[in-house]
């Protein structure tokens, strides 16, 4: 099978992680493939923001549990996310973003990293504690998350195969 094929078919959401971290050559091999994702008018207005700082990670954490009343949230113990933000302005910004996000999660698997994508931060982003803490990242104001990529090594070693359910229409 092609190995691209191959790649795309075997990825799966991990959701537990080891504690070792990605080598700095290819976290940044994984970041250069989101950034090669297509954008609507090759605006490329997106930032990204790799975060391996676990107390940053544990205040994002924090007001995620704070401002959506979740308790005991956590980003399956990551020890690297890679938040994306694009300019609200932007009427594509989501879709660029989910594009990178692929590319990211894709990259990342063929280099037998695991990822999962987790969608909080888009929902409160706005929130003054949660802004806070995008500024110090320096994510622009006028910047909505719209999606974080959760990135380790896989504490899971054989993952069933789920059923793909969705609707396919061939004319």
């Amino acid at each position: 099978m092609n190995e691209t094929i191959n790649t795309i078919l075997t990825r799966r959401s991990v959701r537990s992680f080891t504690d070792e971290q990605i080598p700095d050559d290819m976290l940044k091999t994984i970041v250069k493939c989101g950034l090669h994702a297509p954008t609507a008018m090759n605006k490329q207005s997106f930032v990204f923001t790799v975060v391996r700082n676990e107390d940053i990670i544990h205040k994002l954490e924090k007001s995620v549990e704070k401002n959506m009343n979740r308790s005991n949230y956590s980003m399956y113990h990551s020890k690297c996310i890679i938040i994306l933000s694009n300019d609200r302005d932007n009427n594509n910004g989501y879709a660029d973003c989910s594009c990178a996000l692929e590319n990211i999660f894709l990259a990342a698997h063929s280099l037998g990293i695991g990822s999962v994508w987790i969608n909080q931060l888009k929902d409160i982003c706005d929130c003054t504690d949660t802004r806070e803490i995008l500024r110090s990242l320096n994510i622009p104001d006028n910047h909505v998350v719209w999606g974080t990529a959760a990135l380790g090594y896989s504490a899971v070693k054989d993952f069933d195969e789920k059923p793909r359910t969705a609707t396919v229409n061939y004319f």
